[in-house]
């Protein structure tokens, strides 16, 4: 393992976080504070100069802001890995800083140890994501839950499941042909199947319809 210190530059709008955490790296072996930054440009500005090798960027900061710092150090090809600490776990606030560059995410609550370790794995190159920030991120990905049938198209589904026509369904709910053409469709884009053969497997699968003996 290397003997070299992981140097680092802090990037914050109030003096006492950038105090405190240059602080608490000052205290720990294997870390060198190089710099301070009070904003998005004086945070490119030191990181060309001094050329960290782990960046503690805030977002939220007067001028430019922690994002945009992060995406112009991407465009200049800076080496610096920049690892977010901030107090916003928001999509809003993840997303951006995560596609701008950023190589991992923290909150400002973070303990301790966890800090140190994310700030090592990130001089690494390593991802590091606080929980709820991996949680954003899943639920960004997977995106929204799948919206439930309504009573009425479950009415309709089992219609179908018994082997009715559509116009005997239809008329066994006293609706128009058209109508329950309309429920159909929208049940096909809720269970994600195009047919009705598919539909009535998949509401069987998901528990939506059961076998009556």
């Amino acid at each position: 393992m290397s003997d070299t210190p992981i140097r680092l530059l802090v990037a914050d709008d109030h003096p006492v976080v950038r105090d405190g955490l240059s602080s608490l790296f000052a205290r720990e072996a294997g870390f060198e504070v190089l710099g301070e930054a009070s904003d998005g440009a004086e945070a490119v500005q030191l990181a060309e100069c001094l050329r960290p090798d782990v960046v503690l960027m805030d977002l939220r900061m007067p001028g430019m802001d922690g994002v945009t710092a992060i995406r112009v150090l991407a465009e200049r090809l800076n080496p610096a890995r920049v690892l977010v600490l901030t107090t916003y776990d928001s999509d809003s606030h993840v997303l951006p800083a995560i596609e701008a560059g950023a190589t991992g995410y923290l909150l400002k609550d973070a303990p301790r140890d966890e800090l140190l370790r994310a700030v090592r794995a990130a001089a690494r190159g390593e991802a590091v994501l606080a929980p709820s920030v991996a949680a954003t991120l899943m639920g960004r990905i997977r995106g929204p839950a799948p919206e439930p049938l309504s009573e009425r198209e479950l009415e309709v589904l089992r219609l179908v499941a018994a082997g009715n026509t559509n116009r005997e369904a239809a008329a066994g709910l006293f609706i128009t042909e058209a109508t329950l053409k309309s429920h159909l469709v929208n049940i096909y884009a809720k269970l994600g199947v195009n047919d009705r053969a598919s539909a009535v497997a998949e509401a069987f699968h998901q528990g939506l319809l059961t076998t009556r003996h």
